[in-house]
């Protein structure tokens, strides 16, 4: 069996088994003990991370959606695996404007200081809605990355609703983007979490990553 598809195949039996959440972090001193590996869900507030991280774990509502977007303030932790492999952490989504300006600073401060700051972050994943492409307020969060010497990767949320045309010119829109910066992993990941196209992928290179 190839490296791959062993990879693969280790990551769907993962997320298969034991996901359980652990706890929410609205503060640094609420952060649980850096044990484990950690890999970090973030993007703009509506991009689709809770529908995301409950496809990628085969939960149907392990993180809460919310009409609402911004509900989200707090780090919010998940255990994967039994024993314990790694932690998903769900970040504040970014960009909701409707948010009081002290709240919007509060979680640019909180997410912040987490990137900069915890040493078993192995890599986060941007989110980035592939019917709108990369938006300012993303660049600037990668850019924040980038200072922070954080590497992560870029995921395309929401495939199935862009046309097949209209993905492939976000996607390279996408890739060149990411080019520019240094902390951005050069492989693009999309996906639906409403088709799962693209979970399977997904899952192993949060895998890889976490292994690293």
């Amino acid at each position: 069996m190839s490296n791959e598809a062993d990879l693969a195949e280790r990551a769907g039996k993962l997320f298969s088994g034991r996901v359980d959440f652990l706890k929410s972090a609205p503060a640094l001193k609420f952060l649980p003990d850096p044990d484990v590996p950690e890999i970090a869900f973030c993007g703009r507030s509506n991009v689709g991370k809770s529908s995301l991280l409950n496809a990628l774990t085969g939960r149907k509502a392990i993180a809460r959606t919310s009409v609402t977007p911004g509900r989200t303030q707090e780090l919010n932790f998940f255990d994967v695996g039994d024993p314990l492999v790694f932690r998903l952490v769900d970040m504040p989504g970014y960009g909701f404007a409707k948010a009081p300006v002290k709240v919007v600073e509060k979680w640019k401060n909180l997410v912040r200081n987490y990137l900069r700051g915890r040493a078993v972050l192995k890599r986060t994943l941007v989110l980035i809605d592939a019917r709108h492409g990369i938006k300012p307020v993303d660049t600037e969060i990668m850019r924040m990355l980038d200072e922070a010497a954080v590497g992560y990767r870029i995921v395309l949320t929401k495939a199935d609703k862009v046309k097949a045309t209209g993905l492939a010119e976000v996607l390279a829109r996408t890739e060149a983007e990411a080019r520019k910066h240094p902390a951005a992993h050069p492989q693009i990941l999309t996906t639906s979490s409403e088709t799962k196209h693209g979970i399977d992928e997904l899952r192993a290179a949060v895998l890889a990553d976490a292994e690293v």
